[in-house]
């Protein structure tokens, strides 16, 4: 049985009305088509995320860290050799403390290490709160 999406409805009306482009034993099934563009999409989103090669806790922010605090590499990343990059969405105040921490995308397992890091870091006082972006580059071999 076929599920019903828009594929699907697509072609079979095509094929109702007489339409069709090819006959039937000609026609691309919908699963290779789903396929494809599965891969395509994975291929897509695998190259955008290893396009980016910021420093391993580099910031994007416009005020200097003063005091950075090294994320703890979990125990549980290390016995399944998880490794990757963490953002995190950070809002320093006035006097350089970061107010908020906000996990932007990252392995989950990685996630808390690097969000308990940036709560440590300081940064130099400023005239208003500044938010950026913060990336930690996961690796036990660095």
């Amino acid at each position: 049985m076929h599920k019903k999406n828009f594929w699907y409805a697509l072609t079979q009306s095509l094929h109702e009305d007489g339409n069709s482009l090819c006959d039937r034993s000609e026609s691309v099934s919908l699963q290779a088509l789903n396929r494809s563009v599965a891969v395509g999409l994975l291929l897509l989103g695998g190259w955008a995320a290893t396009s980016v090669t910021p420093a391993w806790g580099q910031a994007e922010i416009n005020r200097k860290p003063k005091n950075k605090v090294a994320p703890i590499y979990p125990e549980l990343a290390k016995r399944m050799k998880i490794t990757g990059m963490v953002k995190v969405l950070i809002t320093v105040l006035p006097n350089g403390t970061v107010k908020e921490a906000k996990l932007m995308g990252g392995h989950p397992v990685l996630a808390g290490a690097a969000l308990d890091a940036v709560r440590k870091w300081r940064f130099e006082a400023g005239p208003e709160e500044s938010t950026g972006i913060v990336e930690f580059r996961f690796d036990p071999n660095q």
